[in-house]
């Protein structure tokens, strides 16, 4: 048996160990914990630096692109529409103006969520095929997209109660004219952006467009406006302006020329009227026209101006300028005796259209003379009678600076052969525009001093490239040729213009026919008539062209276009308070 001491070692021994690895494991135990939480700490202490860091850095660094994406996302800048100025007649009377409207636009990138119903109703209310709404709404790397522009209001209530994020409205204006086609072809008319694209609309169109502004809005994330943050530009109305034209005497003249079209079937016409002592245009009409409030379906022939872009061989309304130089440099006197039978230049026999043996240079006219007044022309070198039309203003532009205006033809003297020079005195182998033919006829209402011609009441606006009158032939001159040109309209004087006359009025003018021109000579059965007038003839207020193309069933200036004239003056002069001055036989 073991000793009692030995037995007290063994338990002793014994004791010890279990407490050595108890203390151990109680020492490993708290130090895994310690461990644990330090390595916690750390790591919190770790994402805590990290995420401050990033702080640091979004709000220095990367402040700017933060901004941006903010606001993309709930700043919006607005386009504010300025409102295009008002076009008004010489009394105030408006012939363009704008209206509010509404505009329909999307962002497809916020329309993730649009369903098949909302789509279909959408394309319902604006009158849109789906394919064609769809292309428009798929654009989705884009943020703004018009869908339909100028709605109507009801259109853009009935889209507003379909409360569709994403899709807006915005206020534009559409223009409208009062005067529809009675001034289409002066007034013009604007493109769906409201800027201009024809007539005084096209011209004056940096006036007329003001300047847009911006304004800041602020959105919701379903895009719904909650604050108006302020306008950050204002917007600047489009300037005013004020014509020449009188509202009136424009439907007056566009009347009178409409049934005359009509009444002869003709492919189209023109009318006129100038203020005969400043040049003012108070009337330019033209058939067929268009509606501009309207154009869907308008065929190019019924968009253009014929009375300022289209040329034509003049005739007889010609005639007056040639003697007028004549008398003027002393060649001539009104009552020179020409032989005006039948005779030849080169191949060409010059006759007219009812022979006489002999007229004076005041019969020329009154009878319309084509072989008198080309033996006055015959009576000049080719250059001085090249330089003259110059002086009228055959050959170049009016200088008004309307759209399309055109500068008609008149050959270098140098290409000019006898004939040429003949038939250039009676309307032929020269082109001119009825504007142009209008604009010469002021040498005899302006004392011979050829006036510039303007759109613009007072020359407010003048875009002439002319602004001074140019003397050209002497006043006795044209007091003269106003006489001659009476007694053109005189039926005891056997005048050609006789249908021009007035109840209560003196009047002064002369008739123009010409065959129509093709590529190689001239159409047997295609003509253009014409007259070009002025009234009172002693102390005129209005000069009066008028043009009809291609009139059936007679085509003489004196049956289709001189009555033309006759209507207007007997309406206008009247209405500007001009008294009769023609004395009762």
């Amino acid at each position: 048996m073991l000793a009692n001491n030995q037995i007290q070692k063994l338990y002793a021994r014994s004791n010890y160990t279990p407490y050595r690895v108890s203390s151990f494991r109680r020492y490993l135990s708290s130090f895994c914990s310690l461990s644990r939480s330090s390595f916690i700490n750390w790591i919190a202490l770790l994402l805590t630096v990290i995420i401050i860091l990033r702080l640091i850095f979004l709000n220095t660094f990367s402040n700017n692109f933060l901004m941006e994406q903010m606001n993309s996302r709930v700043l919006r800048n607005v386009e504010i529409t300025a409102m295009r100025g008002t076009i008004s007649d010489r009394n105030g009377n408006p012939l363009a103006v704008s209206s509010p409207v509404a505009s329909i636009w999307a962002d497809p990138s916020a329309l993730d969520q649009l369903t098949a119903k909302q789509i279909k109703d959408l394309a319902k209310i604006l009158g849109m095929k789906i394919s064609e709404l769809n292309n428009k709404l798929n654009e989705k790397h884009r943020t703004f997209v018009y869908i339909k522009r100028a709605v109507s209001p009801q259109q853009a209530a009935l889209i507003k109660q379909l409360a569709i994020p994403g899709v807006y409205s915005i206020q534009e204006f559409k223009r409208f004219y009062p005067n529809g086609e009675v001034t289409a072809h002066v007034v013009g008319f604007n493109n769906v952006d409201d800027k201009g694209a024809e007539g005084i609309e096209y011209a004056n169109n940096n006036i007329l467009l003001g300047h847009n502004g911006l304004q800041h809005i602020i959105r919701d994330r379903q895009g719904d406006v909650v604050e108006d943050v302020g306008a950050t530009k204002e917007a600047q109305d489009g300037q005013n302006v004020q014509l020449s034209i009188d509202n009136r005497i424009q439907y007056i003249a566009y009347s009178a020329l409409k049934n005359q079209v009509i009444n002869f079937k003709a492919k189209g016409g023109s009318s006129i009227v100038l203020d005969a002592k400043t040049g003012e245009v108070l009337a330019m009409a033209n058939f067929p026209t268009y509606n501009p409030n309207n154009r869907v379906g308008v065929s190019l022939d019924k968009l253009r101006n014929r009375a300022a872009i289209d040329i034509y061989e003049p005739g007889s309304t010609i005639k007056p300028f040639i003697v007028a130089k004549a008398i003027n440099d002393g060649k001539v006197t009104a009552n020179t005796i020409f032989s005006t039978k039948p005779y030849k230049i080169g191949p060409k026999l010059i006759r007219d259209v009812h022979d006489s043996d002999f007229l004076s240079v005041s019969q020329i006219i009154q009878k319309s003379s084509d072989v008198g007044v080309s033996k006055i022309a015959m009576m000049y070198k080719p250059k001085d009678l090249w330089a003259y039309d110059t002086d009228i203003g055959f050959g170049q532009k009016v200088g008004t600076n309307f759209p399309g205006e055109a500068k008609g033809i008149l050959l270098p003297y140098k290409k000019w052969y006898p004939l040429d020079q003949a038939s250039m005195s009676f309307g032929y182998a020269i082109s001119v525009s009825l504007l142009q033919m209008a604009r010469a006829y002021t040498l005899f209402t302006n004392d011979g001093c050829l006036l510039p011609i303007n759109f613009y009441k007072n020359n407010t606006l003048n875009n002439s490239t002319n602004e001074k009158c140019v003397q050209v032939i002497s006043s006795r001159t044209a007091a003269i040729m106003r006489n001659i040109l009476m007694e053109a309209t005189d039926s005891d004087a056997g005048g050609t213009g006789i249908k021009a006359q007035v109840d209560g009025y003196t009047i002064a003018g002369k008739t123009g026919t010409a065959h129509k021109a093709k590529k190689n000579g001239y159409y047997a059965d295609k003509y253009v008539g014409s007259f070009v007038g002025f009234a009172p003839a002693k102390n005129p207020k209005i000069i009066v062209a008028v043009m009809l193309d291609e009139p059936h069933g007679n085509y003489f200036g004196g049956v289709v276009a001189a009555p033309v004239f006759s209507q207007i003056v007997a309406s206008a002069l009247p209405l500007l308070g001009v008294k009769p001055d023609k004395v009762s036989k």
